[in-house]
This record gives C-alpha cells, sequence and structure tokens, in this order.
C-alpha cells in the first residue's frame, strides 16, 4: 500500500478511534527506538512473518531520517544460507538486552515464543504486540494495539497504518522539546552569520 492508497484510508476512518490508536501505538513505538538508538526487533509466528509490516519500516525509516525504525526481521525458519537479512533466527530474541524494542506481530493470541518475549522483558527489552489482544501475550506487552477477529480492519491494514504513522515526525508538546530539537536551535544560532549593521 502506497502512501496515496494510506491517505485515502485515512480519510474513509476519520471520526473513527482507529487513526488514534494507530498513532498512540506508532508513537509509542518510535519513542522506544528513538530513546534508545535503535535495536528494533520484529517477529510473528513459523505461519505469519510480517514480512510487509519490516518492508515498510524500513522504508518509513529512510524517508522520515529516522534509521532506528528499521527493523531486524525475526524469522522462525531462518537458515545460514539465507540472505544475511533473512537469516536472524529467533536466538535473537534470546540475545535481547536492555534498550532494545521487541514489536511481536500475530493474527493469533498466543505465540509459540512466548518463553523468548519473557525472557527478553525481564532482561529490559520493551516489548509491544500488534494482534487480536488477548492470550498470554497481553500480559508481557508494555503495550498492545488490539485487531480483533470481525474487527473492521484486518491485521494487514492496521500494520500499513501503524508504520506510515510511524514515519511521520511528532510534533513535540509545548514547553517541552525534544534534546535534538534544541540543540539543533543551539547550534544554527551558534552558526548564523551576524546581523547586517544598519
Amino acid at each position: 500500500m502506497d502512501a496515496v492508497r494510506v491517505a485515502l484510508l485515512r480519510e474513509v476512518l476519520a471520526g473513527t478511534e482507529w487513526l488514534g490508536a494507530t498513532r498512540r501505538f506508532a508513537g509509542v513505538l518510535r519513542g522506544s527506538v528513538v530513546a534508545h538508538g535503535g535495536g528494533l526487533l520484529l517477529v510473528g509466528t513459523a505461519a505469519y512473518e510480517p514480512w510487509h509490516l519490516a518492508a515498510h519500516l524500513v522504508d518509513e525509516a529512510a524517508w522520515s531520517g529516522t534509521p532506528e525504525l528499521a527493523p531486524t526481521l525475526v524469522r522462525h525458519g531462518a537458515r545460514p544460507s539465507d540472505p544475511a537479512h533473512l537469516a536472524v533466527g529467533l536466538g535473537r530474541i534470546e540475545a535481547a538486552r536492555r534498550g532494545e524494542t521487541l514489536l511481536v506481530v500475530s493474527p493469533e493470541g498466543d505465540v509459540p515464543v512466548l518463553e523468548r518475549v519473557s525472557d527478553a522483558r525481564r532482561a529490559g527489552v520493551t516489548v509491544l504486540a500488534l494482534g487480536p489482544g488477548e492470550g498470554e501475550l497481553t500480559g508481557l506487552a508494555h503495550e498492545i494495539l488490539a485487531v480483533p477477529d470481525g474487527s473492521e480492519l484486518d491485521l494487514d491494514t492496521v500494520q500499513h497504518l501503524v508504520s506510515a504513522a510511524a514515519g511521520e515526525q511528532a510534533v513535540p508538546s509545548r514547553g517541552r522539546r525534544r534534546l535534538r530539537d534544541r540543540l539543533s536551535r543551539l547550534a544554527e544560532s551558534l552558526t548564523a552569520p551576524p546581523p547586517a549593521p544598519w
């Protein structure tokens, strides 16, 4: 789904809870990876690998100038002979540490990697979940965006909205600017030419 289709979808969804929910979730995702300088792991199930979300997050990372959004796709059936970007197996979740973010996408309530996700959380990893909003995964996740069966949108469509929202520049809240914004403004004022004498 391209940017034009996402914009049209947003128009159709205006006034529903989906726009706010996907933007909030994307804000948590973006805030988590930017605050820690990256380290986004993306995992699904053996039957449902979130390839599409990974590709869209890579695009959004490039377009928004936020390389931290580019995920490492963790695969259930990864083989050493696969290309490097497809050869990351479940052991990567076990190696995850404080400051990293793990986004679990699953159409089912429980995923077969629950023990690994639990261990990663205990190690200080921020766990986010995108799925039906039921099962043990919801208890492990710091933040969840529930897409129950029978809702107006399916999991794939919600992933498009989340990835597009994650790439949007967050507007600093009034009175609280991000450190990067303040440093940028300071650098501009220090490097600006002196005012012309009158």
